[in-house]
């Protein structure tokens, strides 16, 4: 093609291809950053989520905590809205993450409780006596 003519239609549907493969590689870019971003967050967060379990498991409170649960739901829903993200998703994200973390917070509670009583029974077989 010589300066100054049009692009055959072929060549101009192949640029269009092109700009849109690589506009479609830099928004995976970006997608496959902020996963990883993710990630990294929710790694931090049952970190914490984890000390919680086992602050409520040595001092023998519930795994559950539902009225807590349903004020973080509503809190979440409303950062949804005004992220314009769908409060549905939200809540269903968050309910997911709250299911796992109960899940973690019984495990803890039941090995804090089999540590305690292995402990308050005292050393065990004929080494003990």
């Amino acid at each position: 093609m010589s300066e100054g003519t049009a692009p055959a239609a072929g060549e101009a549907a192949s640029v269009a291809d092109e700009a849109a493969r690589e506009r479609l590689l830099y928004l995976r870019g970006s997608i496959d950053n902020l996963d990883a971003a993710l990630v990294h967050l929710l790694a931090e967060r049952f970190k914490c989520t984890q000390q919680v379990g086992e602050l409520k498991a040595r001092h023998s409170l519930p795994p559950a905590d539902p009225a807590r649960e349903a004020a973080q739901i509503e809190r979440l829903r409303r950062l949804a809205e005004d992220a314009k993200l769908d409060p549905a998703f939200a809540e269903k994200f968050l309910n997911f993450i709250i299911g796992e973390v109960v899940r973690h917070h019984r495990a803890i509670a039941d090995r804090t409780h089999v540590e305690a009583t292995a402990e308050a029974a005292g050393p065990a077989g004929p080494a003990a006596g």
